[in-house]
Order: C-alpha cells, then sequence, then structure tokens
C-alpha cells in the first residue's frame, strides 16, 4: 500500500505579549499565509503562544517569595522569583543544578515546570497553559465551527533529552486524536509478535513541527501536518492517555530509589 508523504506548512503569525483570540489570530495568520486546513490534518501550535494568548504571563517583579522558594534559589542559585513561580507550578521537583530545577509537571519531566523567560519582554516570564488538554480541545472545536474541518490539534513545546544535547519538539497536549499508537501484539518484518512498542505519534509529529516553527525569531506558532495517518476521534483525550507516574520512569527510578551505590556502579569497557 502506497504512503502519501508527510508536509509540514509553516504559519508565521504576529508577536503577543499579553492575551489575546488565539481562534482569530490563527484563521488571520493562515489567510495571510496563503495555507488552508483540510479535514485530517494536525495543527501544532506552540504552547508558549496558547499560554500568552490565555494571559499566563508573569511580571516577576510582582512575585511574592516564600521562605521555601527563597531555600531553593539560594542552593540552587536561581532568581528567588523564578523558584517561587516553580514551585507553585511544578507537581513535584526533584532537585536542580545552578539556575533550574528538574520538575514534573502536565506528564512532562521539564526544567523549572515549564516556564519560560525567551521571546518575551525582559522581567517577564511565560508559565505553561493552565489547563493543555482542554486548550487543545478549545481550539480544535474553535476551528471546526469556524472553518468547518475536523483535524487534530497539538501543543507543541521544546523538551531536553536525558544525556542529549539540543532540545526537541514533545506534544504537551493533544486533541482529535490519540497520541499513542500501541504496536504490541501486533507482528514485525519476520511475524514476531511485537511485545513492548508503543509509538508516541503525537510526539513525533511535533518534532517534525519543530522543524519549521524554529526556536529563536522565526515567529511561527503555527505549523501544518498533513498525510500524518492519524485517524480522528473526538473522544476525550488526556495526560493519562500519554504520560506515566513518574514513580515508574526510567529516569528518575534509575537516578532516585534505584540508584547504584558508588562503589557498585559499572562503567562500559
Amino acid at each position: 500500500m502506497s504512503r502519501q508523504p508527510l508536509m509540514i506548512f509553516p504559519v508565521e503569525a504576529p508577536v503577543q505579549q499579553s492575551a489575546f483570540d488565539l481562534t482569530e489570530t490563527l484563521v488571520a495568520s493562515l489567510g495571510r499565509a496563503e495555507q488552508t486546513l483540510l479535514d485530517g490534518d494536525v495543527l501544532a501550535v506552540s504552547s508558549k503562544y496558547v499560554a500568552i494568548s490565555e494571559g499566563r504571563v508573569v511580571n516577576l517583579a510582582e512575585v511574592e517569595v516564600s521562605p521555601a522558594a527563597a531555600v531553593l534559589a539560594e542552593r540552587y542559585h536561581m532568581n528567588p522569583r523564578i523558584a517561587q513561580l516553580v514551585l507553585a507550578e511544578a507537581e513535584k521537583v526533584f532537585g536542580g543544578i545552578p539556575g533550574f530545577l528538574l520538575t514534573y509537571k502536565d506528564g512532562i519531566l521539564s526544567p523549572n515546570a515549564g516556564l519560560d523567560r525567551s521571546n518575551i519582554p525582559n522581567g517577564y516570564a511565560v508559565l505553561f497553559p493552565r489547563d493543555p488538554y482542554r486548550s487543545a480541545a478549545t481550539l480544535r472545536r474553535n476551528v471546526r465551527d469556524r472553518l468547518g474541518v475536523d483535524i487534530g490539534v497539538i501543543l507543541t513545546d521544546s523538551w531536553l533529552m536525558p544525556g542529549r544535547i539540543g532540545t526537541t519538539g514533545v506534544a504537551l497536549a493533544t486533541a482529535g486524536f490519540r497520541p499513542i499508537q500501541d504496536e504490541r501484539g501486533k507482528a514485525d518484518l519476520f511475524g514476531n509478535p511485537m511485545q513492548v512498542t508503543r509509538r508516541g505519534i503525537a510526539d513525533t509529529i511535533c518534532a517534525a513541527a519543530q522543524l519549521v516553527m524554529g526556536e529563536r525569531d522565526e515567529a511561527t506558532p503555527f505549523a501544518i501536518a498533513r498525510n500524518t495517518g492519524v485517524t480522528l476521534t473526538d473522544d476525550d483525550v488526556t495526560v493519562a492517555d500519554v504520560a506515566i507516574d513518574w514513580r515508574e520512569c526510567i529516569y528518575v527510578q534509575s537516578l532516585t530509589e534505584g540508584l547504584l551505590e558508588p562503589s557498585s556502579m559499572v562503567a562500559g569497557d
């Protein structure tokens, strides 16, 4: 069976610094880019752009620092106001290095609970959307109502892979399709049943979209992914569909409860 080539179309949009109408901005941006959403497309949207549209921009000068945040800031050489925001946002703080805390937030292991100070005026920070899955579902519904097309939506973010230099794309939230494709029980090339493989479809699409969305001054918060092969659904998608509990994460567990004693550590030849 022949497959259609995957295509990714970048869509530029105005730089924003405060709350705005995301759907209206998308529609206007599609017109300027001379792009059209089609049934079955997956729309990738910068989670930061979504957060700004929701007014999730914080003036650091207005943040009150708690004693707990002050202790973290001193230990990890951080801006105390950043430490306070991380404490307020994170579901779990594991530890850190100078300037950063490793946290669990909305199903993702991330530095500083996703807080971002790039591409925003100095002295401000952008938080994650308050409810990323609801934000994705709302945008999908608004696009259907406004443009009459049935699409999937991904809220994209950047992620540091353990042990690797550089960021890659990760799906903060998904709407309209299942983010995981379960291959267990299916045959491989030699007819052997797959045992453990589950493909992160949303994360894979997100990584492809990030190639054209960029990280710096590209002003491209939208990308259209076409011919992804996903099956659209109106079923609710939640963080439980894609994330495991951090206590089951091989990275977290191996470096906490599963950590070898220094005398027992074995290095490869």
